[in-house]
Order: C-alpha cells, then sequence, then structure tokens
C-alpha cells in the first residue's frame, strides 16, 4: 500500500520526541525502539497505535502480520485518528486482514475524507469512478478528486486530467485535461507524464509540440511506464522530436517490450529483423 513506509518514518520521528528512543529511520528500528513503540501505543498513544500497525502492516521491526495492523489501526481510528481510518479503508479495499468488503472501505475512507485526509478522498474518488461498493457516479468522483487535488495529490490531480480527457463527469475539455495532468507531472507522477506527453505528441488541449512530447514521455519511461516507452520508440524511429535513430526506437521498444506492451515486442522484431 502506498505511503506506509512514508507514514511509519514521520510517525516514529513525532514518537522521539515523547520518550528516551534515539532518532532512526523506519527501516532500522531496534529492538528497543519497537518495544517502546508497542509500550506507548498499549497505553493509548494514537500515534504509537497508528505506527504499530504500520509497523505489522509493512512488517518492519515485527513479523508482518496483516490482522494485526487492523487491530492496531482500529484503535487508532476509534480515537479519530484519520491516517487510521484511511488505512482501514485500504484494509477493507484490497481485503488484507479482514474480508474484502467495500461497503466498510468506503465508510472508513469517508470518516478519513471528512476531516480533510487527501488520500481518503482520492480513495473515496476512486471508489465513484469505478462503481465499487456504490453505483458508479463520474460526478461524485470528479468531486471527490477536486478536494484531493486541490491539497496537492498528485494522483487525484492526474485522475482529473483522465475525466477532462474522456468527458467524464461533465464536458470533454483537453486544456482543462492539460492543466491538471501538468500539475501531476511536475510532482513526478508517470501516468500523468505519460497523459501530457500525448497531449502535446497529438496537440490536444495546446499546440503541438513533438520535442516537449519527447520530454515527457522520457520522463514517464524513466519510472517504467512501457506506453511512454513504446511512444519514444515511436518518436525516435520517425524522427519526432529529434533525429531519426531507429537504433534508439529499437532499445525503446525493447524496453517496452519487457514491461509487457505486446506493440513494442511487435516493433522490436521489426526492427531487429531489417538488422537495427
Amino acid at each position: 500500500m502506498k505511503g506506509i513506509l512514508k507514514l511509519l518514518t514521520a510517525l516514529l520521528a513525532c514518537l522521539t520526541l515523547l520518550g528516551p528512543v534515539q532518532t532512526a529511520g523506519a527501516d532500522e528500528l531496534t529492538p528497543d525502539m519497537v518495544a517502546y513503540v508497542k509500550a506507548q501505543a498499549e497505553a493509548g498513544n494514537v500515534k504509537a497505535q497508528v505506527a504499530l500497525g504500520a509497523m505489522y502492516d509493512k512488517g518492519t521491526g515485527v513479523p508482518q502480520d496483516y490482522a494485526e495492523a487492523r487491530r492496531w489501526f482500529e484503535k487508532a481510528a476509534a480515537q479519530g485518528n484519520a491516517e487510521a481510518q484511511l488505512m482501514l479503508g485500504l484494509k477493507y479495499a484490497y481485503g488484507k486482514g479482514a474480508p474484502q468488503n467495500f461497503g466498510q472501505a468506503r465508510s472508513w475512507y469517508g470518516k478519513a475524507a471528512a476531516q480533510g485526509n487527501a488520500d481518503a478522498q482520492f480513495e473515496l474518488g476512486m471508489m465513484h469512478y469505478a462503481g465499487q461498493g456504490v453505483p458508479q457516479d463520474y460526478a461524485e468522483a470528479r468531486r471527490w478528486f477536486e478536494k484531493a487535488a486541490a491539497q496537492g495529490n498528485a494522483d487525484a490531480q492526474c485522475s482529473l486530467g483522465v475525466m477532462h480527457y474522456r468527458g467524464n463527469g461533465g464536458p470533454q475539455d483537453f486544456a482543462e485535461a492539460r492543466r491538471w495532468f501538468e500539475q501531476a507531472a511536475t510532482q513526478g507522477n508517470a501516468d500523468a507524464q505519460f497523459g501530457l506527453g500525448s497531449m502535446y505528441a497529438k496537440g490536444r488541449g495546446g499546440a503541438q509540440d513533438f520535442a516537449e512530447a519527447r520530454r515527457w514521455f522520457e520522463k514517464a519511461a524513466a519510472q517504467g511506464n512501457a506506453e511512454a516507452q513504446y511512444n519514444l520508440g515511436v518518436m525516435h524511429e520517425k524522427g519526432q522530436g529529434g533525429p531519426q535513430d531507429k537504433r534508439a526506437a529499437k532499445a525503446w521498444f525493447r524496453k517496452a517490450c519487457d514491461g509487457g506492451d505486446q506493440d513494442g515486442c511487435g516493433k522490436y522484431r521489426e526492427l531487429n529483423e531489417a538488422g537495427f
């Protein structure tokens, strides 16, 4: 699950202010630190309860145990902790440590989202977008994505880009799609980088610009996005946004193929058979 290690590190940093433990990262917990977190959690410290839940969820300092993670998240959630409420939502949504139950997932996401938790707002948007545990409702999905995006959530910003591009939950608007993709892409979101590259390549939402398209595809490709790798192969093969280079095209098609893109596999074989 996303953000567990980041959450755990932040919570442990907070806990070091509460007692005589040395600062350490989530990946280097000592037995004394584990014992301290457990003692604090048992005493009702909500940050320690969330930290201990994250430790069991990740298997950091303790054996991985999703059911035990859920138990500690439940204790923290009962005290109104939004991070724990989010984590319980994820537990129910993915069936880890609890039977999969989209209704419970929605309920816990809703509690966290009501407190302004951007990740929970994004997850609620995804449930409405996909129709998981609720009727599919693009307008409601867009509403939750907008709340999360306003707080800088890159996944929500990317999702809004997709919705504006497709016209889901409102009129199709390429300029607005490009704007949202750009916000998420500058935060390093690979899907948004691919989406932004595609818009520059097609001239949607603004002027066509192959050089700019190639630049964004390169960023997404560096993160393993197979579609971006394939598109870079096409651009190098055709000389779009830079010089034509079929050997470089072949290399990008190979990367896309390795990432599961079957069109990339086909283009790699084609150029290989042509002697490139």
